[in-house]
């Protein structure tokens, strides 16, 4: 079962991203633009994904993904039950929806990097050790 800690220590070594609280929410960002978001409990994650996917993904996992709220609804955003994911799916989903608001440069880059094994690429601003 994947924690908010666990989300935290992932998301948290992405390039550009900050964590912030709104109105007893955590919330990550790059810029001003949210792509994941928490319950105030903590067990739903809320996440950046194509709207046109997500009525198809929710619908293939009903018990672990749910529509957002109806005034969510116009935006690429869909949630997901924290304690139905596991560690490799909770990155693949948060690495999706950082993807979705970085630049593609930033985003390949970061690929090439993470590809390529430990490392900082400053001029990219990609690495472990890199502080946006």
């Amino acid at each position: 079962m994947v924690t908010i800690d666990d989300v935290r220590a992932f998301a948290g070594g992405l390039p550009r991203t900050s964590e912030g609280l709104v109105r007893d929410s955590v919330r990550f960002r790059v810029g001003r633009i949210v792509y994941l978001a928490f319950s105030p409990d903590e067990t739903i994650m809320g996440f950046a994904f194509p709207k046109e996917e997500r009525e198809a993904l929710v619908a293939s996992e009903p018990d672990r993904f749910l529509m957002p709220r109806t005034s969510d609804m116009r935006f690429n955003w869909v949630h997901v039950r924290l304690a139905a994911l596991d560690d490799a799916e909770m990155r693949e989903l948060v690495l999706d929806a950082w993807r979705m608001v970085v630049p593609k440069s930033l985003a390949a880059a970061y690929d090439a990097q993470s590809a390529s094994g430990p490392g900082v690429d400053r001029a990219n601003g990609v690495g472990p050790d890199h502080q946006t």
